[in-house]
């Protein structure tokens, strides 16, 4: 798949300004590696390139003009992708806003391993992989991004922790877990509107703030 299809691909979820030519590349390669990975490590169960653009891809990258509506932020924004598997929400992210200082948190080794590669093939820069859970994590972040993960109700609290006063989590789930995420975690949030993913009937990014 050339890098201009990829960006007619994600339209419906970036809009304008649409995917630059450069980060198409990128992605691209991404998609490479993902799909010749994919092939012994189970990093998606999704093995159509057009859906893993669209669903993981463009899911990925809605989350990030969520959080980065013109792609710009404080300089100072770091963000950890708690049980990040392939990657997704926070490589592309970090490819949509690069100001960000990324750390993708994944325990299993072998996607660990997958992640780091992802970061030396596409020369990101303040990103880094950590390779444990997120209860070992001993640091804070200014954002939060939560997507996929098993066990989610008991995933949720551990990743809130890791968040700096006054910074915000992004989760991407199901419409069906929002009240749910909202019950355990508490009062102490604001939570934005929820945006509805293009494409999807169910999926939503849900976006709040630490009070």
């Amino acid at each position: 798949m050339d890098p201009a299809h990829i960006t007619d691909l994600l339209h419906p979820f970036t809009g304008e300004p649409a995917v630059s030519s450069a980060m198409a590349e990128q992605l691209h390669l991404y998609l490479d590696l993902l799909l010749k990975w994919n092939a012994r490590v189970n990093l998606t169960a999704i093995r159509d390139p057009e859906q893993i653009v669209a669903r993981h891809f463009g899911e990925s990258l809605f989350a990030a003009k969520a959080l980065f509506p013109d792609a710009q932020g404080p300089e100072e924004s770091t963000l950890a992708d708690v049980g990040s598997g392939a990657g997704f929400p926070g490589i592309p992210i970090k490819l949509w806003a690069p100001h960000v200082e990324l750390t993708l948190i994944e325990s299993q080794n072998k996607k660990a391993t997958f992640l780091r590669e992802v970061l030396r093939t596409l020369k990101l820069e303040r990103a880094q992989v950590f390779s444990g859970r997120a209860e070992q994590w001993e640091h804070n972040a200014d954002i939060i991004t939560l997507r996929a993960v098993e066990e989610f109700e008991r995933v949720l609290p551990v990743a809130a922790k890791l968040l700096r006063q006054g910074g915000r989590i992004c989760l991407l789930i199901g419409s069906n877990q929002l009240t749910s995420a909202q019950k355990v975690l508490g009062v102490s949030w604001r939570w934005d509107q929820p945006h509805r993913v293009p494409l999807s009937t169910e999926r939503i990014v849900a976006v709040a703030y630490r009070l």
